[in-house]
């Protein structure tokens, strides 16, 4: 080929990969509405909330996922989704509506089975709930460009019951003022005040004060996001006053550039390499789907499978709302189903044996789907309903919730030729680990602890070459603990004590 026409072609091929811009990031969204409470009051218009989120960030062009109430377990696979959708340099928005609460600073969203905690079982709430910097943390370890969350959550104190003394904590949620880069968060009433869910008995709008505005607020073209929570601001603390309530929405910017969701101004002059004007964004919508995820609980019947991990292999434990007389499964589609047996145990439903909830696999299982099928009380069989077993993720699950539950015994300190700290319960379940971090005398952890790789086919055996422990300076007073999981979350800091 002649060098002349080899050159142009190189040129015009870089010419075109200068022209084509890198794929663009995306925008994804996930939005809970929580109404159903069961042990605190219900509310009435979070899920509407929601949804009226959802279809205002389709129109600007978000992939949506709308969940509604959730339980604890439902939350935690909801963010888990949220997780896999966001990818590096997104923009990803966040919007929660329902029960929030603080606690000594921090905020938690409160998924709809919370316990009805009195006072002195703050760590109860907090067990059982979602902290909102843990959402933050986890699109931070997503790599978003820009992250953007919405607390429609600053409601009464959910926990105040006549003639009880109320868990610690007070109306509205804590001011977040210390937010990384790339974080723009609202908040729709100011710190211990309360949002309002409508101007009066006669107001017959389906959403809160807050989202009304915002939602309305957001699609306003050629203005970015401080404008945006600013004119919030402004729009509902003027119709909280009509009513006499005092209802000031907050925001937090760390953003590094300005952000516009539904085009930019007017007056900015538009790139060098835009040539025809930006798409309206009801094509943009057009792209996208909202997604909506059902609540774990949408089929009284369907049971609900919990697995754990132990030396012998898998137990699988059946969660039946129904009474039943019998519980059968097979693995797979095809092949006889097996009866589980029953427990020397009587069902006071059914005034008849208990059948046994929970089989057992083998170490090796690799992935499959268990078909589980049960005789209710009338003798008819419901089912087969599929429950998807996953050994990977089962295993990480069931050893993040025991970290979970004895985070008390992280560490150990001992007194043997010096001063020693040991870590064996982390080494024991580093299967759910990513990284475990120690401060010593401080409380910002800033050293790695070694340990070994995780062995899916013995889990909770720690190598004999392994060294669970270290040595300390005999005047080190305390040890503070971080764990960051493997699903990108980050526990709290946990201080140790001699």
């Amino acid at each position: 080929m002649n060098w002349k026409i080899a050159a142009a072609l190189c040129m015009a091929a870089l010419c075109m990969m200068l022209a084509v811009p890198a794929q663009a990031a995306k925008r994804v969204a996930l939005v809970i509405g929580n109404n159903d409470y069961r042990n605190v009051p219900k509310l009435q218009k979070a899920v509407n909330d929601a949804r009226t989120m959802g279809d205002t960030l389709k129109q600007l062009g978000f992939s949506v996922m709308v969940a509604e109430n959730q339980t604890r377990q439902a939350f935690s696979q909801t963010l888990l989704a949220f997780d896999k959708a966001v990818e590096p340099g997104d923009t990803a928005f966040f919007f929660y509506a329902g029960h929030g609460f603080e606690i000594a600073g921090q905020n938690f969203l409160l998924p709809t089975d919370v316990p009805a905690a009195t006072e002195g079982q703050e760590e109860l709430v907090r067990d059982s709930s979602v902290l909102a910097d843990r959402i933050i943390e986890r699109l931070q370890n997503k790599k978003a460009r820009t992250a953007i969350l919405v607390f429609d959550a600053c409601r009464n104190n959910p926990f105040e019951r006549a003639g009880t003394r109320a868990v610690a904590g007070g109306g509205g949620l804590a001011p977040m003022t210390q937010l990384p880069e790339g974080v723009f968060s609202v908040f729709s009433a100011g710190p211990r005040q309360t949002a309002l869910d409508r101007l009066s008995n006669d107001d017959a709008n389906p959403n809160s004060v807050f989202t009304r505005i915002f939602a309305r607020e957001l699609t306003q073209p050629g203005v970015n996001l401080v404008q945006v929570a600013q004119r919030t601001r402004r729009l509902v603390s003027e119709s909280a006053e009509t009513v006499r309530h005092k209802q000031v929405p907050v925001y937090f910017d760390q953003m590094v550039d300005d952000v516009f969701l539904n085009g930019a101004a007017k007056s900015d002059p538009p790139p060098a390499v835009a040539a025809k004007p930006a798409e309206p964004a009801q094509q943009v919508a057009a792209l996208t789907q909202v997604q909506r995820i059902a609540p774990q609980n949408d089929s009284v019947n369907a049971p609900i499978a919990a697995f754990s991990r132990h030396n012998g292999g898998w137990t699988v434990v059946f969660s039946i709302a129904d009474p039943t007389l019998g519980i059968s499964w097979r693995l797979g589609d095809a092949g006889q189903f097996r009866e589980t047996g029953f427990i020397d145990t009587l069902d006071p439903r059914t005034r008849k044996r208990m059948p046994n909830p929970s089989i057992e696999l083998t170490a090796d299982q690799p992935a499959a789907t268990i078909q589980v099928r049960y005789v209710d009380a009338s003798g008819e069989t419901q089912g087969p309903f599929p429950i998807r077993f996953d050994p990977e993720a089962a295993l990480l699950r069931d050893q993040r919730k025991i970290l979970d539950m004895t985070a008390t015994s992280w560490l150990s300190f001992r007194d043997f030729n010096g001063l020693l700290v040991y870590y064996t319960h982390l080494m024991s379940y580093r299967c759910a680990i990513r990284e475990a971090r120690i401060g010593i005398d401080s409380a910002m952890p800033d050293k790695v602890l070694k340990m070994p790789p995780c062995d899916p086919r013995d889990p909770s055996a720690i190598p004999h070459d392994a060294n669970p422990y270290l040595k300390l300076a005999p005047t080190t007073r305390s040890v503070s603990v971080e764990l960051t999981y493997r699903d990108g979350s980050v526990s709290e800091i946990k201080t140790f004590r001699r």
